[in-house]
């Protein structure tokens, strides 16, 4: 195949792009103070998964608990500066390793600077699921085969990494008002769904999904449907030290990872983030997130969707659906086997 000098050029670029992330992840190394170092149990065949919070108190029993019984064998976490007795109990976990900073999220990529030098030095080889603790993953499938028979089939296609939609979940009724205890299942107070009003489209020069819908784009971002979350993600990745995630998990270098789509006709394998974003606490911690404009790179563009937040918003209308089954969530097209028997 012969390459126009185009292309040559956005590859040459994109690759210098990666080499640049890798280098601030090296810098921002000197940012984390290791809290409890657990690695010396990770054997060589097991899942990883990477995590950066604060103040997750209340979801991360069942957080850890959910992946965990998907096959996750040890937890490599980033707390920033949580003041709820998370970075306590995480340092408890015998199967966390756990490190602590308090340097400014935003200016680490949010996130993925820290993770990223995790990865680089402890996820080589290793299949790593990179999620937050909002977001808990299912697949087809999941209720019976774990994320070692997932792995392992892909493995055998030939197919490094997986992708997964992000699905809001939201009670019915204001959110605020449905109370939430540590260590309950949230799908018991998030229930419901947007089952369809998705966008998708495919990004260049990386190639990667762009897909924007559900509950805040219908609530929130009307007058400007482009400043709407971006759910699609690949969280699930056979992890080599070169590769970056390039924003949050939406999208990585190299590009050829980003292909989680198939473009004959068929369908590639998928599965979804259930985003447990819209619990109780949602309503107070809108202002606080607010005030600390640590979240986005323009965050008082965003103020109109703090605000919002904090009034208790009603996200359910009559054509949400309840939260059922994976294969209720395959028959409406929000995941796929792909091939996966």
């Amino acid at each position: 195949m012969t390459h126009s000098p185009a292309d040559l050029l956005t590859a040459y670029r994109l690759r210098w792009k990666r080499r640049r992330l890798l280098g601030r992840a090296w810098r921002r190394r000197h940012d984390l103070r290791p809290v409890s170092d657990r690695r010396a149990a990770i054997g060589p065949h097991d899942i990883l998964a990477f995590s950066c919070i604060r103040n997750e108190i209340l979801r991360l029993p069942w957080f850890l608990d959910h992946h965990r019984s998907l096959g996750v064998s040890h937890f490599l976490v980033v707390d920033n500066g949580s003041d709820d007795g998370s970075a306590a109990y995480l340092a408890a976990q015998p199967d966390v390793s756990l490190w602590s900073t308090l340097a400014s999220y935003k200016a680490s990529r949010f996130g993925m600077d820290w993770l990223t030098w995790l990865m680089m030095r402890n996820g080589h080889g290793h299949w790593c699921l990179t999620v937050d603790a909002d977001e808990l993953l299912v697949y087809p499938y999941c209720d019976s085969r774990d994320l070692r028979a997932l792995t392992h089939w892909l493995d055998s296609t030939g197919r490094p990494m997986f992708g997964a939609m992000m699905l809001d979940l939201y009670p019915k009724g204001p959110v605020g008002d449905h109370p939430y205890h540590a260590g309950d299942n949230p799908l018991d107070v998030l229930e419901w769904f947007d089952p369809s009003g998705y966008g998708i489209r495919i990004q260049q020069p990386m190639r990667n999904l762009w897909i924007q819908g559900g509950p805040r784009a219908r609530s929130f971002f009307t007058a400007d449907p482009r400043r709407a979350p971006t759910l699609n993600k690949v969280p699930l990745v056979r992890w080599h030290w070169r590769y970056a995630y390039v924003n949050s998990t939406h999208s990585l270098l190299p590009p050829r990872l980003n292909a989680i789509y198939d473009t004959g006709g068929a369908e590639a394998p998928s599965g979804l983030l259930l985003h447990t974003k819209f619990l109780n606490t949602i309503v107070t911690r809108a202002a606080e997130e607010q005030q600390r404009g640590e979240h986005f790179s323009n965050s008082a563009q965003y103020d109109g969707y703090y605000d919002a937040l904090t009034r208790n918003p009603d996200f359910w209308t009559p054509q949400s659906r309840r939260l059922t089954t994976w294969r209720a969530l395959e028959s409406l097209g929000l995941m796929s086997r792909g091939g996966w028997i």
